[in-house]
């Protein structure tokens, strides 16, 4: 006879919370128990696989034991005895597969196990009662009602079997309490305790229960840790793409802020409801839902009310931004990290229980890393690639595991290839199958042109072409030429190599330069995108040597350098000349005694050497004058001459560092550069025209006016005004911002409207508006990059384009062309690689640096101390550029303790800090001490520096600027500008905003007894109020 009652159920919903639900529910007065010591065999009525009596117990596994499912698996247990209670809960903890598994296990007659189904059976079913409310049953009454469920059914168990076989119940320590043992034949313990009494000897079940004990003492820690997060559930794909396409969510990359890792953006570019890109403010951990920097991730907005101010110093204090949080990640960022395991010492620190080890990434902006512990003992104080391999939501860090080592933090080669690795650059050398493609080039048989080329215009003959390039350059891509024609006009040839001759459209060589996209050049070494056979020799434009190249010719006017007709087309050239930036720049200064140390002017007689010189120069001086003429054609047209810093590191023969040497711009750079720019341009107006969807172009999109704040703000300190409203009129403005007694206040100026700038990039022009071609800071409609196709393959798929259109007659040519998607894609590809080349070059710098300063002693080394100019102001600290060194860095004023920079009266610093606040204005920043004493600082004021580097354990080190005297350096190296009086401009400027600011400082003497602040605002005297509080008034009292 059945009996009817009602279960409580719980039912996991679709994208929804588990539902407990109440169901009907029909009991019976047997069920089988599948035990050969069965006291009722007629009515369990038995079938198939039973429990054997030859045991010394039967053991029932709790809920609470699934961790230890892979030692209830090992054939050696025998008697055990699974609840459909447990089933149950095992179904619904760990899902259908290890369900899946179980029902395989009672199955296989080799395991001595069955299932009792104690929720059918009228004398085990157990009903919430005890007068409680139906929420404590569905909370933690839950876990009361199984252990008295799972007690029930053991005690039923062991009575039904004669009370002749104990039951052994195996619960976790926390459920142990639960079970109220009143029956001496049941028995509860603990899993280790259970396998130290009945199987002691069974070696793999020990070692498998005390790993997974150290687990979940672990995950036990990690829940105590992350009890402060709350992170959510992913959304599903099909959900997200719906609200991406219906504008409910928005897509972008996360950018993590250095400075302030809990702050990180999304960019999001233009879309049907926002023309501009713009960017989302991700505030905390918790909104960020443990995306990582670079991951691509779909965004839902706050209300405008919940939205946030930015920390970071940009942007001005009073605006709000977007704010919003991640629902899910649309696109990992694939990447591995460098890690730095903690030392022995930090390791003593761990519990012995401890699993995992936290690892440090040398990326700042990427979180801890959790490594087991096993690894992390094995790589103690080593630099490791970790990759990860997830982030469970309870959890503080992602988990993760060694794939590589890269030897010793201290180690220049292992920081050189934590580099390599943080910006995933390939160090491997170049495959069998792509050495096969190269043409032949041996001393025995050197590669030469081939003598029937009938397809290039031969310049050899006519055409005096020479290269100028960096000294010792191998990978020379572009050459010059230039000559009067007989109509009186001029003709001027640049001619880059033709490597698309060469490297054949997906060839093993052409996928291996499209995965590398670009050549790395680090400070004492280079990653080549093309094989050294073509980069450094075969494609390379040596001097004396025939080569294939493309070349683009334009014939001037003579005087007026209009140009009257432009020629594309394949070439073969022959290089006379080979010069140095160096020795350029003084055959363009008259200094003719160069040559000397020329190669190519020796052996010649005399009058020879006279002719040659004589056509070389003027070739020289023609070309710098027709640069001059279309740069300044461009300026017209709004194109800005910006300046950015760059270092030279120079080593000795041991490759020791010997100097660090900020590079200077000659001349000569700006000719070649402009000659560069001008092929650039006409290829793009070519390949544009004749492929309106399919051409490769390079756009600058306007930056962000908000991003000039610190740019005006820092002219205006000194006296200048800068005009942003367009590229014309922020390239008047700074070349109107000269401080004739400074010339560095340019040069500052310029830097930081470089930073201001975003970054140009590649582009197909099928995905783009027409108006959006235009490149700002060169004031050109369109613009490529064709002039070096041996280190960027960018200039490749142009040279191939090119190619394409001027044979456009020849269908077969246009097989090569990439469609629109495939092009859209592979600009993508090549933006982040040239981005990531970039990063990689300035970290390198940086190292470097470090380098040069971490083995002298600041206080006692002369190279230490070097001459600083103040460009920028922050709360605590100023902003320094060091022109003998090009270093940029911040010096504080203030520590975290309260204490500012103790300067003497001279200007000199004690070595001490005092108690004390710095006061910050728009154009200088004030330092007080409890005191009294004060010292200002002034915007573009010199003062004297001590370099040191500060080491860190785990991250990148850096630079540490102190300021030792507001008197500016003496730098016997250095080259000082002669001082002369103020810029008239400076003086008027500057002295009306000077009497604006320090109009209390001109206050009659009977009045200024009554002033009550410093400064000018009521937010200034409470400041002073407070630092007055921690002033030193002993010596006013008479104590002392």
């Amino acid at each position: 006879m059945l009996e009817k009652t009602e279960r409580l159920v719980t039912v996991n919903a679709v994208y929804r919370w588990p539902l407990r639900v109440v169901r009907e529910h029909y009991l019976r007065p047997c069920v089988p128990c599948s035990s050969a010591l069965c006291s009722q065999p007629e009515r369990c009525r038995n079938v198939g696989k039973l429990l054997p009596a030859g045991v010394t117990h039967y053991m029932v596994p709790d809920s609470s034991v699934f961790h230890y499912f892979d030692i209830l698996e090992m054939p050696e247990l025998k008697g055990v005895i699974w609840l459909q209670t447990v089933t149950d809960a095992l179904r619904s903890e760990r899902g259908w597969r290890y369900y899946n598994k179980l029902r395989s296990l009672l199955k296989d007659p080799s395991h001595e196990c069955v299932l009792f189904a104690n929720e059918y059976h009228a004398s085990c079913y157990h009903r919430p009662e005890d007068g409680r409310s139906v929420k404590f049953w569905q909370c933690e009454g839950s876990c009361v009602l199984c252990s008295r469920i799972i007690y029930a059914a053991a005690l039923w168990y062991y009575k039904h079997c004669g009370e002749k076989m104990p039951i052994v119940i195996v619960a976790d320590e926390d459920s142990i309490k639960r079970f109220k043992v009143k029956s001496e034949g049941v028995s509860v313990m603990t899993f280790k305790e259970y396998l130290k009494k009945f199987y002691s000897d069974l070696e793999a079940a020990h070692s498998s229960c005390d790993f997974t004990d150290e687990a979940l003492y672990e995950e036990k820690l990690e829940r105590l840790e992350a009890s402060g997060l709350n992170y959510n559930h992913y959304l599903p794909p099909d959900v997200l793409e719906a609200g991406l396409q219906s504008g409910r969510y928005v897509e972008g990359i996360l950018c993590v802020n250095r400075q302030t890792k809990a702050e990180a953006f999304v960019r999001v570019q233009d879309t049907e409801q926002s023309e501009e890109d713009y960017e989302i403010l991700i505030n905390g951990m918790n909104p960020r839902n443990r995306a990582l920097h670079g991951d691509r991730v779909a965004v839902k907005l706050f209300p405008e009310s919940l939205w946030k101010r930015r920390t970071a110093t940009g942007r001005e204090a009073g605006e709000y931004m977007p704010t919003g949080h991640v629902v899910g990640i649309t696109q990992k960022h694939k990447r591995d990290y460098i890690v730095t395991f903690p030392s022995k010492e930090d390791i003593q620190y761990y519990s012995r229980k401890t699993k995992k080890y936290v690892a440090v990434p040398w990326d700042c902006r990427i979180p801890r890393i959790q490594i087991h512990r096993t690894q992390a003992e094995k790589y103690q104080c080593c630099k490791a690639v970790v990759h990860i391999d997830s982030w469970d939501l309870g959890s503080r860090y992602p988990d993760g595991h060694v794939v590589g080592t890269l030897g010793t933090s201290r180690d220049l080669e292992g920081e050189m290839k934590s580099l390599l690795v943080e910006h995933d650059i390939s160090e491997r050398p170049f495959s069998e199958a792509q050495m096969g493609e190269l043409p032949v080039n041996t001393p025995e048989e050197p590669w030469s042109v081939d003598p029937e080329e009938q397809d290039r215009r031969d310049l050899r003959q006519t055409n005096l072409v020479f290269t100028i390039d960096p000294r010792g350059c191998e990978d020379v891509d572009d050459a010059l030429s230039v000559r009067t024609l007989s109509s009186g006009n001029l003709e001027l040839g640049v001619h880059i190599a033709d490597v698309t001759h060469f490297v054949k459209p997906k060839s093993c060589l052409d996928n291996e330069a499209r995965a590398r996209a670009t050549t790395y050049y680090l400070p004492d070494r280079r990653y080549d995108m093309l094989p050294s056979v073509l980069s450094s020799n075969v494609c390379s434009l040596l001097r004396g040597v025939d080569r294939y190249a493309m070349s683009v010719i334009w014939e001037l006017h003579r005087t007026t350098y209009e140009i009257k007709s432009v020629w594309y087309g394949r070439s073969i050239i022959h290089s006379t000349y080979q010069l140095s930036y160096e020795a350029a720049q003084e055959l363009l200064d008259g200094n003719l005694g160069i040559t000397n140390d020329m190669k190519e002017f020796q052996d010649m007689d005399k009058k020879e050497k006279e002719d040659r010189l004589q056509e070389l120069t003027w070739a020289i001086e023609k070309l710098a004058d027709i640069a001059s003429h279309f740069r300044a054609q461009r300026g017209l047209d709004g194109a800005l001459d910006l300046d950015g810093i760059e270092i030279g590191v120079l080593f000795d023969d041991e490759r020791n560092i010997l100097d660090l040497v900020p590079r200077q711009q000659r001349t000569v750079h700006r000719m070649v550069a402009e000659c560069m720019i001008l092929a650039n341009h006409w290829v793009a107006r070519k390949i544009y025209e004749s492929f309106p969807r399919q051409a490769l172009l390079r756009r600058h999109p306007p930056p962000r006016q908000n991003l000039f704040s610190e740019l005006k703000q820092s002219a205006q300190a000194g006296g200048f005004y800068i005009d942003t409203s367009s590229n014309r009129s922020l390239a008047l403005s700074l070349d109107n911002a000269h401080d004739v007694s400074d010339p560095t206040v340019n040069k500052l100026l310029r830097n930081m409207a470089t930073l201001a700038m975003s970054n140009a990039l590649y582009f197909s022009t099928g995905s783009c508006r027409e108006h959006e071609f235009h490149h700002y800071a060169l004031g050109l409609d369109k613009y490529t990059h064709f002039t070096s196709p041996i280190r960027r393959y960018a200039d490749i798929i142009v040279h191939r384009l090119l190619s394409a259109a001027i044979a456009r007659d020849k269908p077969e040519m246009e097989l090569n062309l990439l469609s629109e998607r495939s092009l859209e894609e592979l600009c993508d590809h090549i933006n982040e690689r040239h981005r990531a080349a970039k990063l990689c070059q300035r970290q390198a710098t940086e190292l470097f640096q470090c380098r040069f300063f971490r083995d002298k002693d600041a206080d006692r080394d002369e190279r230490c101390v070097a001459d600083g100019i103040i460009y920028g102001f922050r709360d605590t600290a100023v902003q320094l550029y060091i022109p003998r060194y090009g270093i940029k860095g911040s010096a504080q004023l203030k520590t975290k303790d309260g204490c500012v920079l103790h300067l003497g009266p001279s200007g000199e610093n004690l070595g001490s800090w005092a108690p004390g606040a710095p006061r910050r204005w728009y154009k200088r920043t004030d330092r007080v001490t409890s005191s009294g004493q004060g010292v200002a600082f002034r915007m573009f004021e010199h003062v004297t520096v001590k370099i040191s580097a500060q080491v860190k354990p785990y991250h990148p080190n850096n630079l540490q600027l102190e300021i030792i005297s507001k008197k500016a350096s003496v730098d016997p190296e250095a080259r000082h500008t002669p001082q002369s009086s103020p810029s008239p401009t400076r003086e008027l400027v500057g002295g009306n905003t000077q009497c604006a600011e320090d109009g209390k400082e001109n206050l009659p003497e009977e009045y200024r007894q009554f002033r009550q602040t410093e400064g000018e605002s009521l937010y200034t005297l409470l400041e002073e109020m407070k630092n007055r509080a921690i002033q030193d008034l002993s010596s006013h009292l008479g104590i002392l």
